[in-house]
């Protein structure tokens, strides 16, 4: 009995290897947008978890979600790697530019994190994804 030939398997053969190569690169740039993140943030809240900082971690959390969403709108609407790593490069770009403009904006909140106020990293935290919600909507033209 020789191997399973129908065009199913033979889509599967070819896209699946694609498919892993899409999803390395997108987790390359999440990886790097998020330490670029933990560096630049004037909260270092990677330190602030380690401590202990339960709102640290509410908004780190946020900012992970917040970068992942539009970086997987531009997966699902690209077509080739090339694709995959100028849109999803132009996308956590953008985030990171978003994310820091939400935090002045929303002047005091960041401190607040540093200080352990929960209440202040949920609404930083969900500031931070109702813009990447847009952004990722933004991709979708």
């Amino acid at each position: 009995m020789g191997p399973i030939q129908s065009p199913e398997v033979e889509a599967w053969a070819t896209g699946f290897p694609i498919a892993l190569l899409h999803l390395a690169v997108a987790l390359a740039i999440f990886v790097v947008a998020a330490a670029l993140y933990a560096l630049l943030s004037p909260n270092r809240e990677i330190g602030l978890i380690r401590e202990g900082n339960s709102a640290a971690a509410l908004s780190f959390g946020g900012v992970l979600v917040g970068l992942g969403l539009p970086l997987a709108v531009a997966l699902a609407a690209s077509r080739s790697v090339l694709d995959v790593a100028l849109w999803g490069v132009s996308v956590a770009a953008v985030a990171l530019a978003l994310f820091w403009v939400t935090d002045l904006a929303l002047q005091g909140l960041p401190q607040r994190v540093r200080e352990g106020d929960v209440p202040a990293a949920a609404l930083l935290a969900a500031a931070k994804l109702a813009v990447a919600a847009i952004l990722a909507a933004a991709v979708t033209g």
